[in-house]
């Protein structure tokens, strides 16, 4: 309900982004669909899917969703990780034997799967190559291999965008699997996951939004590409409805009390949305937070992460655009489609979430502490005020009374109660936790009558959690 309303109060700001691309000529026709948790929330769609027929594209519309592709290669990746059938420290030789270094000469690195998946298997940027050359077979492939791949950078030591490692990675699947990349993960992701206007190439029944490159001030259709060998970094159409559907089901992994099913454990999906890789300040564009942010790369998803999260995706091919995102603590996230080449659908969807999120107000909140931490916390806030040595020995964790004895600790409290003044009998004060506070965290004060105690106690990882650290400090009035 929540998410919804923050939407809703965001409405017109989100629209007015969309309305004006159509007329700003950054695309012939563009749509997009907001969603919660419990799906899409807001959708609207403006200008032409096809130019002269008319008719604006709805959530139903197929779109060429380019590198979008990557989050379902790395899905399909770690399904065959978690059967025990791929080790991510593989070298790709492994499965392209053709694949040849020519540098360093002195001393070659061949790059392993997961650096390929991170996008730090020391291969330059080939976003306008990579783009032209989906339907390069295998043959082709093995054969531009053995020619010898020219590192940018040492394989495993910095990020840069590969669609030619995502190529490699298709050729991963298919070797393990024994068949054709896209069959995999038609069978093993689509289908199971019921996106049925996903797929590798063009339907001819279905509603498909052709796509456009505006050259002196006229729009000139772009021809699909057909599958090939780099249709694993790239290669699927999707639609508003399918892309949403994706898009919580990797996103609800991050919600603990998620109970969704798939053809990928919670656990994976998790991992599939962690930072592996950092990515340079420069090289990408981050959200727009008031607070700094990490920003890496995942396997296949971008991820920007400080004291929130958000996880996405953009794809751009000859003729479209799109973009996919959510923020993980409140479950609000958007798609975007447009079908002009480097219309950049990521800009107002990036702009739109982030109205829909300054509407929703406070986006984390801290995690509570553990019943034994609060439990814990009354036992030694007791202590303070009068101590006992057979009451202390029942909570603690076997290092507390090695790390500083008793008797020091006890004349300790009695230092700080002589600071503060005589206490005054009033309850506790529970400090207000923070986000970098974990359950087995909590702080506390107590007043004296010229200033007050605060005490601070971290729980350890047994069962049941026992007090492994508990500090005194003095604060005046």
């Amino acid at each position: 309900m929540r998410a919804k309303a923050a939407i809703d109060q965001a409405t017109d700001e989100i629209v007015g982004l969309f309305e004006n691309r159509v007329t700003e000529q950054k695309t012939p026709g563009t749509f997009f669909a907001v969603f919660g948790p419990d799906g899409i929330v807001l959708e609207g769609g403006y200008g032409e899917k096809v130019l002269g027929e008319g008719t604006a594209p709805d959530r139903d519309t197929v779109f060429r969703i380019a590198s979008c592709t990557k989050s379902f290669t790395c899905t399909m990746l770690l399904m065959l990780r978690d059967r025990g059938q791929l080790n991510l420290d593989a070298p790709i030789t492994d499965f392209v034997p053709a694949f040849t270094a020519l540098e360093p000469a002195a001393a070659p690195v061949t790059p392993s799967v997961r650096q390929l998946m991170t996008m730090s298997a020391g291969f330059p940027t080939d976003n306008p190559w990579g783009d032209r050359v989906e339907e390069m077979t295998r043959a082709e492939l093995d054969e531009f291999m053995a020619a010898g791949i020219r590192y940018s950078s040492t394989p495993g030591t910095r990020f840069e965008y590969s669609n030619l490692g995502y190529a490699l990675l298709g050729e991963v699947i298919a070797e393990i699997t024994g068949r054709p990349y896209i069959e995999a993960v038609a069978a093993e992701i689509l289908e199971p996951l019921g996106l049925t206007s996903t797929r590798f190439e063009e339907d001819p029944d279905a509603d498909v939004a052709l796509g456009y490159r505006l050259a002196n001030g006229q729009w000139q259709v772009q021809p699909f590409t057909g599958p090939g060998v780099f249709s694993s970094m790239g290669g699927l159409f999707s639609s508003a409805t399918d892309l949403v559907r994706w898009s919580l089901w990797l996103a609800g992994a991050l919600d603990p009390e998620d109970t969704s099913e798939g053809p990928l454990s919670a656990a994976s999906r998790r991992e599939l949305q962690q930072i592996q890789r950092a990515v340079p300040e420069g090289m990408s564009k981050a959200a727009e937070f008031s607070e700094p942010t990490a920003h890496g790369y995942g396997y296949g998803l971008f991820i920007d992460e400080g004291t929130t999260k958000i996880v996405s995706h953009s794809g751009g091919y000859p003729g479209v655009s799109a973009h996919m995102r959510w923020h993980a603590p409140t479950g609000l996230g958007i798609v975007a489609f447009e079908n002009g080449t480097f219309a950049a659908s990521s800009i107002p969807a990036t702009q739109a979430l982030q109205a829909a999120l300054n509407a929703y107000g406070e986006l984390t909140t801290p995690a509570p502490a553990w019943p034994e931490t609060l439990a814990a916390r009354d036992v030694f806030d007791g202590l303070v005020r009068e101590w006992d040595t057979p009451t202390a020995d029942a909570l603690a964790a076997v290092n507390l009374a090695l790390d500083v004895p008793w008797e020091e600790r006890i004349a300790g409290i009695a230092k700080a109660i002589a600071e503060v003044g005589p206490l005054t009998g009033a309850p506790l004060t529970e400090v207000p936790r923070t986000l970098s506070d974990t359950p087995a965290v909590t702080n506390w004060t107590i007043d004296g009558e010229r200033g007050r105690i605060k005490c601070h106690i971290l729980m350890s990882p047994e069962l049941p959690p026992r007090v492994q650290t508990f500090a005194v400090t003095t604060e005046s009035r």
